[in-house]
């Protein structure tokens, strides 16, 4: 497995489109179909990622033997990494890639003096938040955002500290 960052068009156009894969298979059911069409045309574009890369989030594809399985957004901001998105292909998932991502991670903050790894998860996704806490991260309370259009983001902020 390789995590390699997203440096250029083609790689922001490979993203986007695990994104609707990966969302359209994990999300429908947990937050409905309108809900995932909204988050994706709004945060997971072509534009959104592009434009977040601006802002300094950073991107990584997850891959194996070339073939990108997954991806990861980051923004490093003061003293916290938060970990904005991990998403790996449901065929892939239960092979160890993820926990391989979150050491990663680790070993990004730690070099960059980041004491905590941060993160927001929806209160339904139980499997994933079972993952989470397996890898350490603990629930920080609950997080709940307005995204517009009638939608709202019911999470927990989670946290791993480094």
């Amino acid at each position: 497995m390789t995590i390699e960052p997203v440096l250029n068009e083609s790689e922001i156009e490979i993203v986007k489109n695990l994104a609707y894969e990966i969302w359209n298979d994990h999300f429908i059911p947990i937050i409905g179909k309108a809900q995932v069409d909204y988050m994706l045309e709004k945060f997971q574009s072509r534009e959104a990622i592009t434009e977040q890369i601006k802002k300094g989030f950073l991107y990584y594809l997850i891959r194996i033997q070339n073939h990108s399985i997954g991806y990861m957004g980051i923004h490093p901001k003061q003293d916290e990494l938060f970990l904005s998105k991990i998403y790996i292909r449901s065929f892939e998932q239960g092979k160890g890639y993820g926990r391989k991502a979150i050491q990663f991670l680790e070993k990004f903050a730690q070099e960059k003096r980041l004491k905590k790894i941060t993160l927001t998860v929806n209160k339904n996704n139980t499997d994933t938040i079972k993952a989470y806490e397996k890898f350490g991260f603990k629930k920080t309370g609950p997080v709940v955002q307005d995204i517009g259009n009638g939608f709202i983001m019911d999470d927990y902020g989670m946290e791993k500290v480094i």
